[in-house]
């Protein structure tokens, strides 16, 4: 079977790249507002299809990633808050969260994948 992968010529990715760049705001403002993750996470399933075959679908792979491995540490975290652990858990999770979205919004800005 044969498929054909439709590349996106470079000038036509600014808009691709200024709306991955939003997502990860919206990220950031869900460090503070949890229905920032909210919007970020819909924002990228529905666009997802917009960059598959270019270097930004990597960058979409990492924000969801970071959500749904967030949202794993934020439950487990808080199921052991009834023991002491849980606040050390829900800690390194925010600290994770962090460097993902400082990483991923670094490297969009250099124009590089996420995933060489």
């Amino acid at each position: 079977m044969n498929e054909e992968v439709t590349v996106i010529q470079h000038k036509d990715l600014k808009p691709l790249a200024d709306f991955t760049l939003l997502v990860y705001i919206a990220q950031a403002v869900g460090c503070f507002l949890p229905v920032g993750f909210i919007v970020g996470i819909v924002l990228n399933y529905i666009r997802r299809d917009d960059v598959a075959g270019t270097w930004l679908a990597s960058h979409f792979r990492w924000q969801i990633r970071t959500f749904w491995y967030g949202l794993l540490w934020a439950v487990i975290g808080s199921i052991a808050l009834v023991i002491v652990i849980g606040q050390l858990i829900l800690l390194a999770g925010v600290v994770w969260v962090i460097y993902r979205i400082a990483k991923g919004w670094l490297y969009l800005s250099e124009k590089r994948e996420m995933y060489p």
